[in-house]
C-alpha cells in the first residue's frame, strides 16, 4: 500500500516539518527514514527502544487480528464511534495512540463513513510487526513510533484514540489542539474476569489511577460511560488467540495456561471504560 504522507509529520530527532523525496521521509535539517514498501515509516527514535524488537511481537499480532475479526469486540468499536462521532468534523485529524494492527481506527472510519481524502486518519505503534499488518487495513498515515515521543507538530490532533494501551499524558497534551480531546479505553474491573479465574488463583481488585494521572497532566475530566456485555461462547482457537493478545500470556503461570489451553465453548465477559479527557475545553 502507499505511504500517505501528511504534512503534520515531523522529525522524532529535531522536530522538523519532513517532506518525501526519492521514497524517504526528509526533514529540513538532513535527517532521512525511509518508507517501507508496506506503507509506513519507522519514526522511532534513538532513545525510543528498550528491546531489539519493542512491542507486540509478530505472534501477538497475528492472534489479535484473529481474534479481533471475529467480531467478539466489535460493540467496543461501535461505542468508540459513537464517542468520536459527537466531537469531530468530518475533516477531523485523527490519530491512535498505540493502533495495533488497525482495527478500531478501521472500525471508526467504516462506522463514521469518514471521508478518507477529507479526515486526516494517523495511526502509530511502537511494533513494527502491528504497523505491517495495520497497512493492509486501510488507507492512512502508519508510523512506528512512540507514544512518549509522538512525531506530529504541537498542537494538531482534534482527537486522540488510546484503547488498552500506554498513556503518555504529557505528550498526549502537546499533540493535542486547544479544545481536543483524548479519547482513553480502558478495562473495568469484570474484564475477561472468567478466563482470568481460570488462569489465576486469586483475583486482584484494585482502582485504576489512570483518571487521576491525566487529570494530574493538566487533562480536564468530560463524559464517562461503562460498555458491559458477554461474548458469544469462544472456541479453544479464539480462546487462546485472545490469551496471546493479552498481557496475561505473559503474568499468567503455566498452570494456568495449561487450564486455559482445555477451554471449549466459553464465553468471557467485556467490561470497559470509555472516558472523555479535554485539554482546555471551549467554554
Amino acid at each position: 500500500m502507499k505511504f500517505r504522507y501528511s504534512e503534520l509529520l515531523r522529525c522524532p530527532l529535531e522536530q522538523s516539518a519532513m517532506q518525501v523525496k526519492d521514497g524517504q521521509l526528509r526533514c529540513e535539517k538532513g535527517h532521512c527514514f525511509d518508507i517501507a514498501r508496506q506503507g509506513y515509516v519507522n519514526l522511532l527514535g534513538p532513545g525510543d527502544k528498550r528491546s531489539r524488537d519493542p512491542g507486540d511481537s509478530r505472534d501477538m499480532v497475528a492472534a489479535r487480528r484473529e481474534f479481533l475479526q471475529s467480531g467478539h469486540y466489535e460493540p467496543v468499536a461501535e461505542a468508540l464511534a459513537v464517542s468520536v462521532s459527537r466531537l469531530i468534523g468530518r475533516d477531523a485529524v485523527i490519530a491512535d495512540a498505540g493502533c495495533g494492527e488497525g482495527y478500531y481506527l478501521e472500525k471508526l472510519q467504516q462506522h463514521l463513513d469518514l471521508d478518507a481524502g477529507a479526515a486526516t486518519l494517523i495511526g502509530f505503534d511502537i511494533s513494527k510487526w502491528a504497523v505491517q499488518a495495520a497497512t493492509r487495513r486501510i488507507q492512512a498515515t502508519w508510523l512506528v513510533a512512540s507514544n512518549r515521543r509522538i512525531p506530529l507538530a504541537p498542537g494538531s490532533v482534534d482527537c486522540l484514540l488510546c484503547l488498552f494501551g500506554f498513556p503518555v499524558f504529557d505528550a498526549f497534551m502537546t499533540a493535542l489542539q486547544p479544545g481536543g480531546t483524548l479519547l482513553l479505553v480502558t478495562a473495568g474491573p469484570r474484564h475477561l474476569i472468567e478466563l482470568r479465574e481460570i488462569l489465576y488463583p486469586t483475583i486482584k481488585h484494585s482502582e485504576s489511577a489512570v483518571v487521576q494521572q491525566a487529570v494530574d497532566a493538566g487533562f480536564v475530566q468530560g463524559h464517562s460511560s461503562s460498555l458491559q456485555y458477554t461474548t458469544a461462547p469462544l472456541r479453544q482457537r479464539e480462546i487462546s488467540d485472545l490469551l496471546t493478545m493479552t498481557p496475561h500470556l505473559f503474568r499468567a503461570s503455566h498452570e494456568g495456561k495449561l487450564r486455559a489451553a482445555q477451554l471449549q465453548n466459553f464465553p468471557v465477559t467485556v467490561d470497559v471504560r470509555v472516558q472523555l479527557l479535554h485539554k482546555n475545553p471551549p467554554g
